[in-house]
């Protein structure tokens, strides 16, 4: 037996780790493929707005433009491991990133995709960091969680309402002894 006989079980346990974290925190098939969707075409958009910032004479932009493309990288790397093939760790990297929660997803790409921002505030950087960001704002959303169903609100307003009813009679019977 070789040793890349003996990786394929732990990668295809690797594999079914990402889906059980996803699965814990309520995230459903499509919501999980728009949030990758998202990061594919956020490092697009980083990869171009980079590239573009880099044509300049102003050090600040370029440092911009490059973090933007690293920003792309790892884009590519944590959401389209198959687009980064020829890197051996891609895989390795990928996995890590799957079991990461949707709120250590959302800090990481809304601060990646401000610190160029932060560093060159220019339009080509704005609009190519709006969407990186909205991939974190997306992950940030799933971190928080469904909204509750119309009949346990109304549950509890209904409970609130009684209460206020009970301590309303109480303070006039107070004010009629």
């Amino acid at each position: 037996m070789s040793s890349q006989d003996e990786q394929f079980p732990a990668e295809t346990a690797a594999a079914a780790a990402p889906e059980a974290a996803a699965a814990d925190e309520g995230m459903t098939w499509w919501y999980r493929w728009l949030c990758r969707i998202a990061g594919v075409i956020g490092g697009m958009s980083c990869a171009f707005a980079g590239l573009w910032n880099c044509v300049t004479i102003n050090p600040l932009n370029i440092a911009a433009g490059v973090w933007m493309m690293l920003n792309a990288f790892v884009l590519f790397l944590c959401e389209a491991p198959f687009c980064c093939q020829f890197i051996e760790f891609a895989n390795a990297v990928a996995a890590r990133a799957d079991r990461l929660r949707a709120w250590q997803k959302a800090a990481f790409y809304c601060g990646m995709a401000v610190f160029p921002v932060v560093l060159s505030l220019t339009l080509t950087t704005l609009l190519g960091n709006a969407i990186a960001f909205a991939t974190g704002v997306l992950y940030g959303m799933s971190a928080l969680g469904k909204k509750g169903d119309a009949i346990s609100y109304a549950r509890i307003h209904q409970q609130q309402k009684q209460m206020d009813e009970e301590k309303l009679t109480g303070s006039l019977e107070g004010q009629a002894l």
